[in-house]
């Protein structure tokens, strides 16, 4: 039995629904975002995102003493330890 008037396929939203499984875009690898976290975390509390990122090791007592000694430059030490990674 042949259906009266213009086929589904022939709008505009068949388009999109045959698209659909077609992800252009993919989703970004989990490491990428996490590198986002510990940026926007350095940049609130600059130790803890070093220590996100390296341990408890001489990074972190680097910006220990760098943010005792002034906040900007333990932001800006936190955010090159996680950027270089």
């Amino acid at each position: 039995m042949k259906r009266a008037g213009p086929s589904l396929c022939q709008y505009q939203e068949c388009e999109l629904f045959a698209n659909l499984g077609n992800n252009e875009h993919e989703p970004q690898p989990l490491g990428e975002s996490m590198d986002l976290i510990r940026i926007l975390i350095a940049i609130l509390v600059p130790p803890l995102g070093v220590f996100l990122q390296e341990g408890l090791g001489k990074h972190f007592w680097i910006n220990i003493i760098l943010t005792l000694l002034g906040y900007i430059p333990g932001i800006v030490h936190a955010v090159y330890i996680i950027a270089k990674k």
